[in-house]
């Protein structure tokens, strides 16, 4: 039976994407799911509930338990049947936080993709990888940075960005020899913007926590020229249709897609945005970034309550515009645009507060 083989599952973005997939790949294309052990359970539950919603899909997800960081992926059972039958791969599995520690980040983002890349070029007939990159892996590039830009001198705010930034070096170099794939970027990930659903809060969730915590009037600090920056947000319920229509396009193939907001809001927007979203009139209180970011880590127990985390400062001065002609180009028509942050802000909200449950921490 022809697989596609997805990693990630189940996490945030591959949970909302297998659905997805299976939809739009015929009734005798199976979809594998490399799973860690210790996800196992939640990998389960999630398949259940996918497929009861839709019985047709019955039998064509399997889980195996796996591991990117390990050659072979981990694989101990299967691994042969799953080369000869792997058409695609959808590689989402990353540790998604801008606080992971260097090796760490280098284990999994790097060195993991390298595995996958391995394993592909064992598969016989193998068709395509969708390579699910970011935005950040610009750094803190000045000024545009475009879906044709990579290496372009660019120093990094964390090890998550320059992780994933050697992670598509590998790729691209890959697809230099000939490996057929498309790479999309999303900028920063947040909860569906019709729903509010998310798995973890982080991203602008922080300030949003913080804000929600007061009564009427909310201190907050302002660092930089909140004017001159923008920050780009793109709800998960678009990242996943874009890359589910995109993927399914022959012209696709080659491309690097940046799955973002073309018309971003300032950080001076942002803080209406939040005021209006949370109803907290927003006190605003200059500092120095260094310094916030430096008081976060020497107390640490600020930044837990007050939910801001000391690598999070760093995109309140962000430099970097990115833009999206593919996207735009290829999406032209279908109906599939990326909303303005400042529509479904209050989605978010909403889902925060009723969610508290809802942890901050990454999957790994």
């Amino acid at each position: 039976m022809p697989s596609v083989l997805l990693t990630g599952f189940p996490g945030f973005l591959a949970s909302a994407f297998l659905p997805d997939l299976l939809s739009r790949t015929d009734s005798q294309t199976r979809v594998t799911c490399l799973v860690q052990s210790h996800f196992r359970p939640m990998a389960e539950e999630r398949a259940r509930t996918i497929v009861a919603r839709q019985p047709d899909w019955s039998g064509r997800i399997q889980l195996v338990e796996g591991d990117i960081t390990q050659p072979g992926l981990g694989l101990k059972d299967g691994g042969d049947s799953l080369k000869a039958d792997a058409r695609e791969v959808y590689h989402f599995a990353a540790i998604y936080d801008l606080a992971v520690p260097r090796p760490l980040g280098m284990r999994i983002n790097v060195e993991g993709t390298a595995h996958v890349l391995d394993f592909i070029e064992a598969c016989p007939s193998f068709d395509r990888l969708h390579y699910v990159s970011t935005c950040y892996v610009s750094g803190r590039h000045p000024g545009i940075f475009s879906e044709r830009d990579l290496s372009v001198g660019q120093r990094f705010n964390n090890y998550y960005e320059e992780t994933k930034y050697l992670a598509e070096v590998e790729v691209q170099e890959r697809m230099k020899k000939g490996l057929s794939t498309t790479i999309y970027r999303p900028s920063i990930v947040v909860g569906d913007s019709k729903t509010g659903e998310t798995q973890k809060y982080d991203g602008p969730y922080g300030a949003l926590r913080w804000l929600v915590s007061w009564k009427k009037i909310a201190p907050m600090s302002s660092v930089g020229d909140p004017r001159k920056f923008h920050v780009n947000f793109a709800p998960r319920d678009f990242v996943v249709a874009a890359l589910s229509r995109l993927s399914g396009m022959p012209q696709s193939r080659g491309k690097v897609y940046q799955l973002c907001d073309p018309h971003p809001p300032t950080i001076e927007e942002v803080y209406e945005i939040f005021s209006s979203a949370t109803g907290r009139r927003v006190l605003r209180i200059p500092a120095w970034a260094p310094l916030m970011k430096g008081m976060l880590r020497l107390l640490p127990a600020v930044a837990r309550s007050s939910h801001i985390t000391p690598e999070s400062i760093d995109y309140f001065t962000h430099p970097t515009e990115y833009t999206c002609e593919n996207t735009l180009a290829d999406l032209s028509g279908t109906g599939l645009c990326c909303p303005s942050f400042r529509d479904y802000a209050p989605v978010l909200v909403r889902f925060m507060q009723e969610h508290p449950e809802v942890s901050d921490k990454a999957m790994h």
